[in-house]
């Protein structure tokens, strides 16, 4: 028995002037014909096809309709044994419907090459789609995020709604220089339209319809700047004699430097986003400055990466894919079909997940021992009532530090250098207890011990400068 036959017929991107000979004799021919749609420049010229255009006004969403014509296509060619199926430009570009048909696998599929779309865009714009690497994107499918680097076309910008989706995918105020886009409407009709317009205004562009695309020729995001920091990373490797002598040993100091200048900047911006007197400038300055030393800090995870990438180890691209992935694995609250209401629910989740991940038998597997001893504290308070332990109350921690603070007989003279500070014994044991009251008493109040210290140190340093000042 012959397998049933849909012949896919492209009628071109406008009218049919620029319909291909094959077409029109397959759409003139004896077999049964159907169009996607009626409402295209060249479908008027086969008044006694039949379309689909009433199953855009049932159907829930575009794939419930480009479904429902695959299977009655499909009914039809069992039915007739060869039908003749014509949809809007190739029936290659962005036709989701021939896209299904490929995959049933009770017919057979031919396709006849058509005129696309995108061919007259790109000689409306005067593009070599090849020489400018162009992307094409079906704005009906962007997320809530397009990427660059472009240049990008976007197709099926079918109504203003598509457009101010498309408009709000672009965050025009975090990209210098801003961007701006070609709107391509109605291309090689009498009322074509092409003009060069701000993103902001996309969406004013009232006669939107199934003939309208959009031509953004740069937009720098997040992939762009990052291949060019690895390319920049690789030149470095290859030319300066400092970068060639690195090793993983010899940058890890820089790593943790770097780490504590982007804390200190981040914590300043925290405190000028505190303070209500803050001038414009001062919080631009605070997060310019943030900026920078995240900068920097993520240079050394580059740095890093392509020294793992010289041994064949692994590359950026493997760092960006392993965090994404774990994190993807570790909210499946998120993700998945957990149950997660409260922060503590998700953090021990997270325990447990982890857990299994590393095949550890305690949460406190894989904290450092080299944290700072305050930072230490809080993290493993933090993993204890992740398990639900029940640990002291703010009350009974401020009456613990008073105790031990009554106890500690206080006097002498202070050790004249840190050699002399004891490191063992009972005064020891008792701060210790006093200071780690002190940390679970920050963890339960919300305060960061190492950050409230640090601004503490400021403090006194700033007296000392005074001081100084003075003296002199």
């Amino acid at each position: 028995m012959t397998t049933p036959r849909v012949v896919v017929v492209g009628l071109g991107p406008a009218g049919p002037d620029l319909l291909a000979p094959s077409a029109r004799r397959w759409l003139e021919g004896s077999s049964p014909v159907v169009l996607r749609t009626g409402v295209h420049p060249a479908a008027g010229a086969f008044p006694d096809a039949e379309t689909f255009d009433h199953l855009y006004e049932t159907a829930a969403t575009f794939e419930e309709i480009y479904e429902a014509i695959v299977d009655s296509l499909a009914e039809r060619a069992h039915r007739h044994g060869e039908i003749v199926y014509g949809v809007p430009g190739s029936a290659v570009v962005a036709e989701r419907t021939v896209e299904l048909l490929g995959q049933r696998h009770d017919l057979e599929v031919e396709i006849i090459p058509a005129l696309s779309f995108a061919d007259v865009a790109y000689a409306a714009l005067g593009i070599d789609p090849m020489a400018a690497g162009i992307r094409m994107v079906d704005a009906t499918a962007i997320s809530s995020r397009l990427r660059g680097p472009g240049p990008i076309l976007v197709v099926q910008c079918h109504s203003r709604r598509v457009l101010s989706d498309l408009k709000l995918s672009i965050d025009v105020e975090m990209i210098t220089p801003r961007p701006t886009a070609v709107l391509l409407h109605h291309l090689g009709l009498p009322d074509e339209h092409i003009a060069e317009v701000a993103i902001d205004d996309l969406d004013r562009f009232e006669e939107a319809d199934h003939l309208t695309s959009v031509y953004i020729a740069s937009l720098r995001t997040v992939g762009p700047a990052a291949e060019d920091l690895v390319d920049l990373m690789a030149r470095l490797r290859a030319e300066c004699p400092w970068d060639m002598k690195q090793t993983h040993g010899s940058l890890t100091r820089h790593l943790l430097e770097e780490a504590y200048e982007s804390l200190e900047a981040l914590e300043k911006l925290a405190a000028t986003l505190d303070d209500e007197t803050t001038s414009d400038d001062d919080l631009a300055a605070a997060y310019a400055h943030s900026a920078e030393e995240l900068g920097d800090l993520v240079f050394q995870v580059v740095f890093h990466a392509h020294l793992a990438a010289e041994a064949g180890r692994f590359d950026l691209t493997d760092v960006f894919d392993g965090v994404r992935t774990k994190l993807v694995h570790r909210h499946p609250h998120v993700f998945a079909d957990v149950v997660a209401e409260t922060a503590d629910e998700v953090a021990s989740n997270w325990e447990d997940i982890k857990k299994a991940e590393k095949g550890r038998s305690s949460v406190t597997e894989g904290i450092p021992v080299a944290l700072p001893a305050l930072a230490r504290r809080v993290k493993l308070g933090r993993k204890a009532t992740s398990l639900g332990m029940e640990l002291d109350e703010s009350a009974t921690l401020v009456a613990s530090a008073r105790t031990i603070l009554e106890s500690l007989a206080v006097g002498g003279d202070s050790p004249a250098d840190d050699a002399a500070s004891a490191v063992v014994g009972d005064r020891v044991e008792a701060f210790g207890r006093l200071l780690a009251a002190v940390a679970d008493l920050a963890r339960i109040e919300g305060v960061d011990p190492e950050a409230a210290l640090r601004r503490a140190g400021d403090e006194l340093r700033d007296a000392i400068v005074a001081h100084e000042q003075e003296s002199d």
